[in-house]
């Protein structure tokens, strides 16, 4: 006796729609992280931290507006706002990197992603730019919130409008600089595990361990020692970038002496080496 097999119909077709390809992919990549670093399309809870920092920065703001609409003073300047908020950006990256890394790694979709017509560069390219739009933002519109409240209340009319014009822009020059290079650093720590908390723990250490030396440079009798001593930190060494291109130092504390190109090229180095690094890591994990 034989057996028969038998061929059930239970409704599979073939995909006959549009087929977008990589660049959607991209997109779609991009636009899911940058909605992930604010909370949407996730839990309450995954909402509250990045919107308090967000609270937090544009209270400030709203508060530095306020003062000078008031008494005509300037508190801080647009870079000067990016330089005091630092420790937030950094807590900011801590959280936003594993989300964005981290979270992929863990659930095991890098092989998804990877399958096609998405590419590492791609996958890099999307979290990267992502992460970097999340920073600027979370600086660039407080920022500009400084900026109504100058140009609604300045006393010169359309000079003064363009007057804070001009200072706007190079302050928003000064927050890509920031998100640039903090994102750079908090991408290639996340990639490195699947367990968020590490990798936030990781990112927060870089940033807390290359203070104190920098700390320690600065009392050294040697004035060249002194003057590069913001080379050993990121957030010196933007701080030193800015002083440079602004023609003097940010704080007391930080002198670059004639060591600002030196400054610009760490960093250029370093956002260049993190790239390269996720580049790397991430062909190694689309290979396997």
């Amino acid at each position: 006796m034989s057996e028969a097999g038998v061929i059930h119909d239970i409704g599979y077709q073939r995909y006959t729609g549009q087929r977008l390809g990589r660049g959607a992919a991209l997109t779609a990549l991009y636009v899911h992280g940058l909605r992930a670093a604010f909370g949407f399309g996730r839990s309450a809870k995954a909402k509250i931290f990045p919107w308090m920092v967000a609270g937090i920065m544009l209270l400030v703001a709203v508060i530095l507006a306020a003062v000078r609409s008031q008494i005509g003073e300037v508190i801080f300047t647009y870079v000067q706002f990016d330089d005091q908020m630092s420790w937030l950006i950094i807590f900011f990256v801590a959280i936003l990197a594993p989300v964005l890394m981290s979270r992929d790694i863990r659930s095991g979709t890098l092989p998804l992603y990877f399958s096609r017509p998405l590419r590492a560069a791609d996958y890099v390219i999307a979290k990267y730019a992502a992460m970097v739009t999340a920073v600027w933002l979370l600086l660039g519109v407080p920022q500009l919130i400084m900026f109504l409240g100058a140009a609604f209340t300045t006393k010169d009319g359309a000079q003064g409008v363009w007057n804070e014009v001009l200072d706007l822009v190079p302050g928003w020059g000064y927050s890509l600089l920031w998100a640039l290079l903090f994102s750079g650093i908090g991408l290639l720590i996340a990639s490195l595990t699947g367990k968020q908390a590490f990798a936030a723990g990781g990112i927060v250490a870089v940033f807390l361990l290359t203070t104190p030396v920098f700390g320690v440079l600065t009392v050294l009798p040697s004035t060249t020692a002194h003057q590069m001593a913001g080379l050993t930190s990121p957030m010196t060494l933007i701080a030193g970038i800015g002083a440079w291109l602004s023609d003097g130092p940010a704080d007391m504390e930080l002198d670059i002496g004639r060591f600002g190109p030196v400054y610009a090229i760490e960093a250029v180095c370093l956002i260049t080496a993190c790239l390269l690094l996720l580049l790397a890591r991430y062909r190694k994990v689309a290979s396997l």
